[in-house]
Formats: structure tokens, C-alpha cells, sequence
């Protein structure tokens, strides 16, 4: 499975704007057909949302969990563009049996910017993986959180982390902090 191109990933950019890649959708309905056509044809869905007045904005994944049996992903405060090339890669590496352990760094996403896991705590499901509950409505399944530091390499909750970083980037767990791993210990 090849990674997908921005010009080919979905730009969903709010739920309430029922538009995909300028296509208009009539339905909830509608818009479960598309992730699961994304999904058989590429391995996954891939849906971003556009930043607003609230927040940074973010992309994730819909089907790795039903498809391949990985959790599913999202990452906040990167470009569309490059969210939606990092979680392709996850779900390419993931399917292929290669396992990422929260708090460990990976330096091979990005040449030269590395990356980090985190589980995300369900509390959050319904905010960040919200077309996702067309796929599972029950909200049964795993996710977890692709971390990205900043520009100068500090993570969201580092304390000389550029002001206002770590509310673009919110770590998703129930503290809003790394919960599976501890920073400068065991984990970046």
C-alpha cells in the first residue's frame, strides 16, 4: 500500500460542513461509504479538520483498527499535509507488524524531526476521532496520539516549549500529559 498524496486525502474540514475533497455529502451515511471506499482502497481513511477559532487543527485515521488490527491515530497542529503522510506511514509500518511503543523516539517518519506515541484516553474520542464512531459506534476501538515537537525540537509539555505549543498540541490523555511513559526518564 502506498502513502497518499495531499492532493488525494480527504479535506473534511468540520463535521458540520458534510463536504469531502469539495464533494458535498447529504449524509452521515454518505460519509461512512466514503471511509470505508478510502479504506479498502488504500488501507485507511485518512480525515483532517481544518484549524478554527478553538484550536489547532488535526487528522486522523478511521478503519486501521477494523482493517488491520492497529490502533487508530491522530495528530494534531501539523499541515494536512504532512498529517496526512505521517499517519499513512503509521498504518503502512503498523499493518506490517511493526509495533510503536509510547514514550520511545522515531526518527523515521520525518528526515530529521522525531516522533513520539501516546495511548489517547477515550474521554477524547468523540472530539478528535468523530467520523470514526460511523465506522464504530460503540466507540470499540484503540487509538493512539502521533506527538510532533516544535520547530525547535521541544514537546508540548516541555517547559522551554515555545508559548502557546502545548495548546496546539494537546497530548490526549486524562492528565494532558504523557501518562504512559515519564519525560527526560523514560520518554523524550
Amino acid at each position: 500500500m502506498s502513502a497518499v498524496t495531499a492532493e488525494t486525502a480527504l479535506d473534511y474540514q468540520n463535521p458540520s460542513d458534510n463536504s469531502t475533497d469539495g464533494t458535498e455529502l447529504d449524509s452521515d451515511q454518505e460519509l461512512r461509504e466514503w471511509i470505508v471506499a478510502q479504506a479498502e482502497q488504500r488501507g485507511n481513511a485518512v480525515v483532517a479538520v481544518a484549524p478554527d477559532e478553538h484550536g489547532a487543527g488535526y487528522a486522523f485515521t478511521v478503519c486501521a483498527w477494523a482493517m488491520h488490527s492497529i490502533p487508530e491515530a491522530v495528530v494534531v497542529g501539523l499541515p494536512q499535509e504532512m498529517a496526512t503522510v505521517l499517519l499513512d506511514a503509521y498504518v503502512d509500518r503498523a499493518a506490517t507488524g511493526e509495533r510503536f511503543v509510547c514514550g520511545k523516539l522515531y526518527d523515521d517518519f520525518f528526515d530529521g524531526v522525531p516522533v513520539t506515541f501516546e495511548k489517547v484516553a477515550q474521554a477524547h474520542y468523540l472530539e478528535y476521532f468523530g467520523s470514526a464512531f460511523l465506522v464504530y459506534p460503540e466507540g470499540d476501538f484503540p487509538a493512539v496520539q502521533i506527538i510532533v515537537p516544535s520547530t525547535d525540537g521541544s514537546w508540548p509539555w516541555s517547559a522551554d516549549a515555545p508559548e502557546g505549543f502545548a495548546e496546539w498540541q494537546p497530548v490526549l490523555t486524562a492528565s494532558g500529559a504523557p501518562e504512559n511513559w515519564t519525560p527526560g526518564v523514560d520518554g523524550p
